[in-house]
């Protein structure tokens, strides 16, 4: 099949459906690029806010631990989201489900453009959390609708969209910070979303419903975001409270005995949102610790201290004191490096399988991580580094679908991809969690963050890097036995 071959959705089962939209034909190429867009507001509703956390901090007399919630909320309603909604397509069509977070996605940009305080702008994140299903549903509707020798290289550019979308992000985000409020940053995610409601609407195909006769485990769901919230918040507190404070210890036990617990509610419910059975796979399994590391890492907490490294004061023990709009320009021209290195990572996914783009990914991370260290308080050494880390996210991000692609039968790819999205996400609320908390014990009384803190961040960068390493050597070359 050509690039410019159509493709004609299937006939309904009676063989009566030949018009409207389940008789759509669109080229492989439209296909593709509905689903890069769709994809790119998830990325950039992840990815606005980091530009806006020092801006968020010196309006509203905060600090990272406290502002770093706006990011975190984000990220565990997307792990639950991505969990909840990957069935709920095969139930009601993913197209379906896709219209549906979107505008959600929308509503809750909305809800954080209109609020004045912190507060407001955290449960409106909390609501844009639903995007966090667009990337799993993107990639069933890839493997759905396109050739299989299509696939890795489809996965690997909607996937990459996340590089190019997250450093525009922060681009439009510091633009609207210089030259208008960020109450704009919302407006402008808003908008973007609705307009990708009428992509998938009007130009997306559409097919019927599969169905299935498995529930969803929204007990799972529900129960996930608060568990892992209990313990990031007792962390958050713990340079303030203590860590022998009763509610430090409440909160971190509490979450720990909930997680538990929701573990085994996972392994007794038929239809669970995590299959934790799926474990006994070896390359399932070891793909998702490598999913946890790096997101727990590099993923979750480089973008985040990116910008306050460029936009803090000159002044301050580090930081270059760069104005949002140009911090984003550094941040955007660094990453279009990573973003034209994503079909390379599809066909080395291909060619060698998605375990080489995996290693290249986290070594150059590793490689990364070390540069912050070195060259924090330099222009061009920041502009190198972030090269780095981007081509870096272009070479995990898209050889973690791939590899769940090579681990599992296509019927389980939604449950599979989901499962990859809970751990991907909840863990990069975890990492940028502890990074704020990090930042925030060994900041000065002025506020400001300190070396000392920075290198503590870098550490734990260094280490999730060299487990994520670890646990991809051990993947087996190849598709899973099982």
């Amino acid at each position: 099949m050509t690039a410019t071959e159509h493709i004609r959705i299937e006939e309904s089962s009676s063989g009566t459906e030949k018009t409207g939209r389940y008789h759509r034909t669109r080229p492989v190429w439209a296909v593709i690029a509905v689903l890069v867009a769709v994809e790119i507001i998830s990325a950039f509703e992840t990815s606005m806010v980091y530009a806006a956390i020092p801006t968020f901090i010196a309006e509203f007399h905060s600090n990272a631990a406290t502002v770093g919630w706006a990011v975190t909320a984000f990220l565990l309603v997307a792990a639950a989201s991505a969990a909840v909604c990957g069935r709920l397509g095969d139930m009601y069509g993913r197209e379906r489900v896709l219209v549906v977070l979107l505008a959600a996605a929308a509503l809750g940009s909305t809800v954080s453009a209109v609020g004045d305080s912190i507060g407001s702008i955290i449960a409106g994140r909390a609501i844009q959390g639903v995007a966090g299903a667009i990337l799993p549903l993107c990639i069933g509707l890839a493997r759905e609708h396109l050739p299989a020798t299509r696939v890795p290289v489809a996965v690997a550019v909607i996937s990459g969209s996340a590089v190019a979308a997250g450093s525009a992000s922060l681009l439009v985000a510091g633009v609207m910070l210089d030259h208008a409020s960020w109450h704009m940053i919302f407006v402008v995610a808003a908008v973007y979303a609705v307009g990708a409601v009428a992509l998938v609407v009007f130009v997306l195909p559409w097919r019927r419903p599969t169905g299935t006769t498995e529930k969803v485990d929204y007990v799972g769901a529900v129960a996930f975001v608060p568990a892992i919230a209990a313990m990031l918040l007792g962390i958050n507190k713990s340079a303030t409270w203590g860590w022998t404070d009763p509610a430090t210890l409440a909160l971190v036990l509490g979450g720990v005995t909930a997680l538990v617990l929701w573990v085994f509610w996972e392994l007794r419910t038929v239809s669970p949102i995590v299959n934790i059975r799926q474990f006994g796979d070896r390359k399932f399994a070891l793909t998702m610790l490598a999913t946890l590391a790096i997101s727990i890492g590099p993923i979750g907490v480089t973008t985040m201290i990116i910008p306050i490294v460029l936009q803090s004061p000159a002044s301050a023990p580090f930081g270059l004191g760069l104005t949002p709009t140009n911090a984003g320009w550094l941040s955007f021209v660094g990453s279009m490096f990573g973003f034209a290195c994503t079909p390379l990572s599809g066909r080395i996914a291909a060619a060698t399988g998605a375990r080489t783009s995996m290693l290249l990914g986290s070594t150059l991370f590793l490689i990364g991580n070390a540069m912050l260290l070195v060259f924090h308080d330099s222009v061009v050494g920041m502009m190198a580094m972030v090269v780095t880390v981007s081509v870096a996210t272009a070479f995990a991000y898209t050889a973690l679908p791939n590899l769940l692609v090579e681990a599992v039968p296509e019927h389980a790819t939604s449950e599979a991809a989901g499962t990859n999205a809970v751990i991907r996400t909840g863990g990069s609320g975890i990492g940028v969690s502890i990074a704020t908390m990090l930042l925030s014990s060994t900041a000065l009384a002025s506020g400001l963050n300190t070396v000392s803190g920075l290198n503590a961040v870098v550490a734990m960068l260094v280490v999730t890097s060299l487990a994520a390493i670890g646990f991809t050597v051990m993947i087996r070359r190849g598709p899973s036995r099982t």
